[in-house]
């Protein structure tokens, strides 16, 4: 734990003010703070933007960085990814995981990314992919919340995964997960659901579901979902992710869905990068962009985040970890382009996805983690228009990692100009 007064911090909804962090936590917020004592750590943020960390709510570590094993995704397709994930599983190692893992996590803490949900795969028996996860876990804990979910990427019931499941959540494995579109009838699908959230249930654990990750409009499985989570007594725990479906249903039954998903107070995880990559790709023209329907959740009252989902790996050949692209592409793609709508895209890459994962003590308040993260934005919109420099990060109070602010030096008709193409070289006339 350490001690730091970060001064002059841009506030996402507007204002500067001091933070102070004292043991790892935050111990005052507010426009002038004094008394500290001499040698006491400062960083004067100069009045750019300060937030709490990003947080990742969807994403798969166990896969991360293995583009090209052992070939590349020709198709671009869902189903071609999961093809050769399948190739490359016999020859994984629990060495060759962690590595790239620990590749992968210094990236995100680059990024501001102090905390991941991690889809593991537990299909195989020997659960190799969790053995490394959980290493990785623990290696990174000093500056990385991880919450791990068993998923049965191959089906829970056409892999015959139970067991597997059961034994990963024994192991330390966090979250209950899912892929009820990928079993082989609707009605076993329908059946996974009951399944898992039952163990759920019984288990205390949260639930998050890859969910109708598909084109067809009769793929209806969040429906399953909410029905389950309200049954069971679940509401606020449970997670319908990408549900990209739903933008190819009819709206007769979107209109009927949502109160349902309200009813249950499911949360909903986009992951814009790679829905908008992975779907439609038996389209036409006009081609489906295949993310959920954003707008719509949010105005239904749900709980939604977006997450990376991956990083080089079968089903996407780029990426770096940086939540803010994330949050980007996700408001061009919903259109979201209103300022209260920037802010909810904002939102989706930090304070919601938080509460999704039930993070303890996030957040920029007085009694919070001392965690958060500069960048070279004087707001919200400046940092989703730019995707700027992360100048610090800080983990409890610590340091973790810092980068210069970027400037740009123009020569133009003998004239020396610097720009930083913040909204502060703006003139107004």
């Amino acid at each position: 734990m350490s001690d730091l007064l970060v001064k002059n911090a841009g506030l996402v909804g507007g204002g500067i003010s001091d933070i102070l962090i004292k043991n790892g936590v935050i111990a005052d917020v507010g426009p002038k703070i004094y008394g500290v004592a001499i040698g006491f750590p400062v960083i004067d943020a100069t009045g750019y933007l300060v937030t709490a960390p990003f947080v990742d709510s969807h994403f798969h570590l166990d896969a991360t960085l293995s583009y090209g094993l052992p070939r590349v995704n020709q198709s671009g397709t869902l189903l071609e990814g999961i093809k050769l994930w399948g190739e490359l599983k016999p020859h994984l190692t629990v060495d060759a995981l962690v590595e790239r893992a620990l590749t992968l996590c210094r990236w995100s803490i680059a990024r501001g990314t102090l905390a991941i949900r991690s889809h593991v795969d537990i299909s195989h028996p020997n659960l190799l992919a969790a053995e490394a996860m959980l290493e990785v876990k623990r290696q990174m804990a000093p500056y990385i919340d991880f919450q791990l979910v068993a998923f049965p990427q191959d089906g829970l019931l056409r892999a015959d995964s139970m067991d597997n499941l059961m034994r990963a959540l024994d192991l330390g494995v966090d979250v209950i997960g899912g892929i009820p579109h990928f079993e082989r009838t609707m009605e076993d699908g329908a059946r996974s659901v009951v399944m898992l959230c039952e163990v759920a249930a019984d288990r205390g654990l949260l639930v998050d579901m890859h969910c109708d990750e598909s084109d067809d409009p009769m793929s209806r499985h969040v429906e399953s979902l909410a029905r389950e989570t309200t049954r069971l007594g679940m509401q606020g725990r449970v997670t319908g992710s990408h549900l990209t479906s739903m933008h190819s249903m009819d709206n007769y039954y979107v209109s009927k869905l949502l109160p349902l998903m309200r009813e249950a107070e499911l949360s909903v995880i986009a992951n814009p990068l790679i829905n908008i990559t992975l779907q439609g790709r038996h389209d036409t023209y006009p081609k489906r962009r295949g993310m959920t329907r954003v707008p719509e959740q949010i105005a239904a009252g749900l709980t939604v985040a977006f997450g990376h989902d991956c990083v080089m790996d079968p089903w996407y050949p780029l990426g770096s970890h940086d939540m803010l692209e994330v949050a980007s592409m996700g408001l061009h793609v919903a259109q979201m382009t209103g300022i209260e709508q920037m802010h909810h895209c904002f939102d989706a890459v930090t304070h919601n996805p938080a509460k999704i994962l039930h993070l303890p003590d996030y957040g920029l308040h007085k009694g919070c983690n001392g965690d958060l993260v500069i960048l070279q934005a004087n707001d919200v919109v400046d940092a989703l228009r730019l995707k700027p420099a992360r100048l610090a990060v800080v983990r409890r109070g610590k340091v973790i990692s810092t980068t210069p602010a970027v400037k740009y030096d123009l020569t133009l008709d003998g004239q020396q100009v610097q720009t930083d193409l913040t909204s502060t070289d703006l003139v107004w006339r």
